[in-house]
């Protein structure tokens, strides 16, 4: 039996969630092997969710850098995770906090940063940023390569 034989929804038809609750976050085994900190990248520069109070929908480019211990995050179970926002009523800085609490939560990585880019409703843009702490030593950290706002696209 290998790591991946636990997985429930990596090579299945796999129904998506209602919910950031219902969702699974699943892992598979990560070994680091010599030198620096592995930066791992997840980047969705489609995550929607809706505003908690209007329920229009709202819009965001987010970035997810991690330096994983002995899990990884297995990116199916993120996008079905990240796409159960879709249908979810919270503010721009509780969707961030959300996913970050529950990617800590599954990996129990080493560090973890998150930057959540909304597109301007009612012609304010809200960016939220979040980091476990430090990051770790002589770890590469490359730009979010997403531009401060000015008509950002």
């Amino acid at each position: 039996m290998t790591a991946t034989d636990e997985l429930t929804q990596l090579g299945r038809r796999t129904e998506a969630p209602t919910s950031p609750e219902e969702a699974v976050l699943e892992t598979v085994p990560f070994t680091q092997g010599d030198g620096p900190p592995t930066i791992v990248r997840y980047t969705c520069p489609e995550f929607t969710s809706l505003c908690p109070v209007t329920g229009q929908p709202d819009f965001a480019h987010i970035v997810i850098d991690y330096a994983p211990d002995a899990l990884l995050v297995e990116s199916k179970s993120l996008k079905l995770f990240l796409f159960a926002f879709r249908n979810h009523g919270a503010f721009h800085e509780d969707c961030t906090m959300a996913i970050a609490r529950r990617f800590i939560a599954a990996a129990k990585p080493l560090w973890l940063r998150i930057g959540a880019y909304w597109y301007p409703r009612g012609g304010i843009p809200i960016d939220v940023f979040w980091q476990t702490g430090e990051p770790p030593q002589g770890a590469w950290l490359p730009d979010t390569g997403v531009p401060p706002y000015r008509g950002r696209g």
